[in-house]
C-alpha cells in the first residue's frame, strides 16, 4: 500500500513517516498542498492523509482538487478542527474519514486499514473501481485514471479478469480457459507473448508494470 502524508509539522510527520514504515508500508511526504497534488500527478496513492491546515492550499482544497480529478483512493483528514460543523465541511469537500488532533497512532492504523478496505469499490452492477482503475464491463473499457487504455477485447477480457482478483494469483490454465476456453489451442507461450503486449499497452499510460509473473503458476496484478 502506498500512503501520501500532507503534513506541515515536521515532528508529526517525521513520526508518522517512521511510525509507517515500520510497520510496512510505502509513504511519501508533501510539506504543503501544492506539494501534494504534484505528488498525486506522478503516482497513484491508495490512502492520502491530508493536514486541514497547510501553506500554499489547503488539505481542504487538496481534497476537493482530488475528487474533481475523480480520485477513488481512501482520504483522511488530520485536524485541530473538532466542531461538528467543521467535521461535515471536511466531510463534504470528499474526504472519507476525519480524525481529530492530537490522536494516537494505533487509532490512526485502523482508520487508514479501514479505508484500504474499501479502494476496491463496486459502483453498480457495471462499473467497477480497483486503485486508480475504473472497469466497464458494458463498453468493454478499462481507464486509468481518466485514460481509456484503448484495449482489444481479449486484451479486455484478460485485465478485467486478473483486476477483479486484484492481489490474487491466477492460474495460467484459468486464465485461458476464462479468456479463450480450454476448446482453443492456446499454449502457455501465446499467453505469456500476449502478456507481454498488453504490459506494453497497459505502461504507456501508466508507466507502471503493474502484471506480475508467479513463476510457475501464472499471473496477478497489484494496484
Amino acid at each position: 500500500m502506498l500512503i501520501l502524508l500532507a503534513e506541515d509539522d515536521p515532528k508529526i510527520s517525521e513520526l508518522l513517516i517512521h511510525l509507517f514504515k515500520k510497520d510496512g508500508y510505502q509513504i511519501d511526504h508533501a510539506k504543503d498542498g501544492v506539494e501534494a497534488l504534484l505528488y498525486t500527478e506522478s503516482n497513484y496513492y491508495d490512502i492520502v492523509l491530508l493536514d486541514w491546515m497547510m501553506p500554499e492550499k489547503s488539505g481542504l482544497e487538496v481534497c476537493e482538487t482530488l475528487r474533481n480529478r475523480h480520485y477513488h483512493g481512501g482520504i483522511l483528514m488530520l485536524t485541530a478542527k473538532d466542531t461538528l460543523d467543521d467535521k461535515i465541511i471536511g466531510l463534504e469537500s470528499g474526504a472519507d474519514d476525519y480524525l481529530i488532533k492530537p490522536f494516537e497512532y494505533k487509532e490512526l492504523l485502523a482508520r487508514v486499514k479501514a479505508l484500504s478496505r474499501r479502494s476496491t469499490q463496486k459502483l453498480n452492477d457495471d462499473l467497477l473501481v480497483i486503485g486508480a482503475y475504473t472497469l466497464d464491463r458494458v463498453h468493454k473499457t478499462v481507464l486509468y485514471k481518466n485514460t481509456d487504455l484503448a484495449l482489444s477485447n481479449r486484451e479486455f477480457q484478460l485485465l478485467s479478469l486478473l483486476l477483479e482478483n486484484n492481489r490474487q494469483v491466477v492460474p495460467r490454465d484459468v486464465i485461458i480457459d476464462r479468456v479463450w476456453g480450454l476448446d482453443q489451442e492456446v499454449t502457455q507461450n501465446n499467453l505469456d507473448a500476449f502478456i507481454k503486449l498488453l504490459r506494453k499497452k497497459i505502461e504507456k499510460s501508466t508507466k507502471d508494470n503493474v502484471i506480475l509473473n508467479v513463476r510457475g503458476i501464472g499471473y496477478k496484478v497489484e494496484v
